[in-house]
């Protein structure tokens, strides 16, 4: 991979790069269909990396199927999949990790102790490997995201983040690889967390700003449904992710839910009706209950 980058830059090519685990769905392909405009080469990493999964987690039975990834990167044009096998990204004697300080200390950093040490590190060493001059995450998870743009400010790195929007389903779910473990009972709760964020703009739309309010209101809606259990919602700063008290501009509103046995984030942006600004950052708010 390293060797094939070289050739692209030595021929003046720029390279696109879109990470991610596999288990394609329409979410990842957008990022795909993105990336392609912002390079001459668009490349994909598949990797499901082991040391973002906790002990516990999914590791084992995260779905996988390469030969079906790679039929559907294809199709939106992809021109090289790199994917690497645990043992070559990660040697018996490996002792070199990228921590950040903040950022993962909110919304899915306590219940996932190393995992944002897990993403900073294997993305740093993907992007080494890779040498893109851009590279495409989704606003789903937006702390990634976040978290993913403040190691490249400060490490410096010559490369331009671009996110994406949220794909959904058409009753409104986040598209997700781990949808697929949810029975027919549990993915009909699952639509709780979209319903829930709609329910929260349409109560600021409405005038209520208290932080405190909308939590209340999105975790009752939630609770409402058989199967669920939350792990927290949240509303917050977007660019710092600490707790806000009210919604007085953009501000984002995340949330973690168990449906079941399967962890499902969600996000969005709430931003008043009254608000003039001309920044609007698509997906994120905060205010913890758990």
């Amino acid at each position: 991979m390293q060797q094939e980058a070289k050739r692209l830059l030595q021929t003046g090519k720029t390279i696109a790069f879109v990470p991610t685990m596999g288990y394609f769905h329409e979410g990842h392909l957008a990022l795909m269909r993105e990336g392609r405009k912002h390079g001459d080469a668009l490349i994909i990493s598949i990797f499901v990396n082991p040391t973002q999964f906790g002990p516990g987690e999914d590791f084992q039975g995260y779905p996988r199927d390469v030969n079906r990834d790679m039929s559907l990167a294809e199709s939106v044009g992809v021109d090289v999949i790199f994917a690497p096998e645990a043992k070559a990204m990660y040697d018996k004697a490996y002792q070199t990790h990228i921590d950040l300080e903040m950022l993962p200390r909110y919304l899915c950093g306590p219940s996932r102790p190393g995992h944002f040490r897990g993403v900073a590190t294997v993305v740093t060493k993907l992007f080494n490997i890779v040498k893109p001059h851009v590279a495409i995450f989704g606003k789903k998870d937006y702390q990634q995201l976040l978290i993913i743009q403040r190691m490249v400010r400060d490490l410096r790195l010559d490369i331009k983040i671009v996110g994406v929007p949220i794909v959904r389903e058409a009753d409104g779910l986040a598209m997700s690889s781990r949808n697929n473990y949810l029975s027919e009972n549990e993915r009909r709760s699952a639509l709780s967390l979209f319903q829930s964020l709609q329910q929260a703009q349409e109560t600021v739309a409405q005038g209520i700003r208290n932080a405190r309010e909308l939590i209340r209101g999105a975790s009752e809606l939630i609770r409402s449904y058989p199967y669920t259990k939350i792990d927290y919602v949240t509303v917050c700063d977007p660019e710092t992710l600490e707790d806000v008290d009210r919604v007085d501009g953009p501000t984002l509103m995340a949330l973690a839910v168990w449906v079941g046995k399967t962890r499902l984030i969600d996000n969005t942006i709430l931003k008043p009706s009254n608000y003039s600004g001309s920044k609007f950052q698509g997906s994120r708010f905060k205010v913890r209950e758990r």
